[in-house]
């Protein structure tokens, strides 16, 4: 009996021990970025930093889930989609931040504003395509066709092509010189949206829940190892350490760049969001390959759309408190590179059945696009 209570709680220590999961060994990144840090080896540092951020996301992940294990479905869920990105939106405030801190029009300013919209980008493109992409082929390659509940899914494909609109008009209009009044648009177009990811949580979570349970899927309640206030620990805990690697990142993306010889917006756009996602990532795709299909694409879409009508919003409006120009017109090719993932991901998903080929195909997309942002 005893054993089995044990087995039920694990302590904020168990939570970053390497036996219980592997991915742990990946922490030791986080005093060799202080270590190159003190060494001012920048190239290093922000490899590491880089690093560091994937087993802490993981672990913020862990400490949400437990608690929304213990908070009841409705807030369980609320739970998981403001922290699902957590990463994304400390790494892009603190760019923010960086930014009012800068002389106005400066280099730096510049900078930060750049690789704010270029992660956010990255982040929506990298759920799309090369999460969504990955989940097909590996659920594809175990099981020869797949189905989902194809009502929830053409919800989040509407809410993405509604953000796609918001960052469409102003690129046309920045394109045309008309470019005046760019931020106030951004601004409003920003209340929209989170006026309707609110109203879309009311949806999911409220008036039409039975169109998004996945708990069919689930073989078993899954039941919590932590205590409340151990999972609370780990959530601040994890969170900060993530928010002090990410200033270390964010401080050392420009001269790392120079460093390597990498465009800002290739590491913005593929390398930040692949490991400031990791760990979410490798879940969508091992449920996918256990034919979960409805779990998996409920994170990998899930994910795009917090981003794209959340996130980003979000970030415009904390510019405009920090006093930094911070618009949704994010350049010709992101905003084309966006337009057309989630137009590919939209009619890839159409039919409500997928199969590994179509997983390749998003990949080749993913792939083609890293190509054209390490190009440019």
């Amino acid at each position: 009996m005893a054993e089995h209570i044990e087995s039920h709680h694990h302590s904020v220590l168990d939570a970053f021990n390497p036996l219980e999961n592997r991915l742990n060994w990946l922490l030791l990144a986080v005093p060799l970025t202080i270590y190159f840090q003190v060494q001012h080896n920048v190239e290093m540092t922000f490899l590491f930093s880089m690093i560091a951020i994937m087993p802490l996301a993981f672990l913020m992940g862990h400490a949400t889930e437990e608690i929304a294990l213990r908070a009841g479905e409705n807030l369980g869920g609320l739970l998981n989609a403001t922290f699902g990105n957590a990463v994304e939106i400390i790494i892009a405030s603190l760019a923010i931040w960086t930014a009012a801190q800068a002389a106005s029009g400066s280099e730096t300013e510049i900078l930060m504003l750049n690789l704010v919209q270029a992660s956010l980008i990255g982040s929506i493109l990298g759920n799309l395509l090369l999460v969504l992409g990955l989940a097909l082929l590996w659920g594809g390659y175990n099981h020869r066709t797949q189905t989902f509940n194809q009502e929830a899914l053409s919800m989040n494909g509407s809410l993405l092509l509604l953000a796609v609109l918001a960052l469409i008009i102003p690129a046309a209009a920045a394109h045309t010189g008309a470019d005046s009044d760019i931020l106030d648009l951004s601004r409003y177009a920003s209340l929209v949206l989170l006026a309707m990811y609110g109203l879309s949580l009311f949806f999911q979570f409220k008036t039409h829940s039975h169109l998004f349970d996945v708990s069919s899927e689930v073989e078993e309640k899954e039941e919590p190892k932590m205590t409340t206030r151990d999972a609370w620990i780990l959530l601040i805990l994890a969170t900060v350490l993530v928010g002090w690697m990410a200033e270390i990142l964010v401080h050392s993306v420009d001269d790392a760049a120079k460093g390597w010889g990498l465009p800002t917006l290739f590491i913005g756009v593929i390398l930040l969001p692949f490991f400031g996602n990791a760990a979410e990532h490798f879940t969508a795709v091992i449920v996918a390959g256990k034919d979960k299909m409805d779990l998996s694409l409920a994170i990998a879409i899930g994910s795009s759309v917090q981003i794209a009508v959340f996130v980003a919003p979000l970030m415009v409006l904390f510019a405009w408190v920090m006093g930094v120009n911070l618009s949704l017109e994010f350049g010709i090719l992101e905003t084309a590179a966006t337009f057309m993932s989630v137009l590919v991901a939209n009619f890839i998903l159409n039919d409500g059945k997928t199969n590994w080929l179509e997983g390749v195909m998003l990949l080749a997309c993913y792939l083609i696009l890293a190509l054209s942002f390490f190009e440019v």
